[in-house]
């Protein structure tokens, strides 16, 4: 156990002193001007964060700005880029993000009765975009949505086609009615 944390430190040390991280000169600035060693600065700022997403006032819109401020930034990083991994990947992300999203809006009552509950959703963000193979939302997505997605793929289609039908039809009354007029 010891050593998974030595490791899981060493790691978070070595990406806070990485140059071509966005977030290297803000925290080389903070241990200069503190003479506090960037990994305390950031496990600092981390525990800040869990406090106010328990405690804090708005912790809602913090946990979505965990949830969506370094997926974007990840995401238009992985469209430049020619490989179609990490398009997937962060694809992935997004269609469990919005699945959640929408099952959040139409059961807004756990918010109120689940303790904690921002602070669990931003841990649940964070595992679905860990920088791992079997992350969050690759397994909600294998074991939940993609299945659901293939037993109600031909009505969803069949839905779509249809209202796109009827829309096409009413858009081509409206125009017919405003050039008679």
């Amino acid at each position: 156990m010891a050593n998974k944390i030595e490791e899981i430190r060493g790691s978070i040390d070595a990406s806070l002193k990485d140059e071509s991280k966005p977030w290297t000169q803000f925290f080389k600035l903070a241990e200069e001007k503190t003479n506090v060693p960037r990994l305390y600065i950031f496990l600092g700022g981390v525990a800040v964060v869990i406090l106010y997403l328990a405690f804090g006032y708005g912790a809602q819109i913090l946990c979505n700005v965990i949830g969506v401020a370094y997926p974007a930034y990840i995401s238009m990083k992985a469209i430049e880029t020619r490989t179609k991994e990490d398009d997937t990947r962060w694809l992935t992300y997004w269609v469990t993000f919005g699945v959640l999203s929408v099952i959040e809006h139409f059961s807004f009552f756990l918010v109120q009765i689940i303790p904690f509950y921002f602070l669990l959703k931003c841990i649940f963000h964070i595992w679905c975009m860990a920088p791992i193979e079997n992350n969050g939302s690759t397994i909600m997505f294998t074991k939940i949505i993609q299945p659901y997605f293939k037993k109600y793929e031909k009505v969803a289609d069949d839905f779509i086609s249809e209202t796109t039908d009827k829309l096409k039809q009413t858009a081509g009354e409206v125009i017919s009615k405003v050039k008679s007029t």
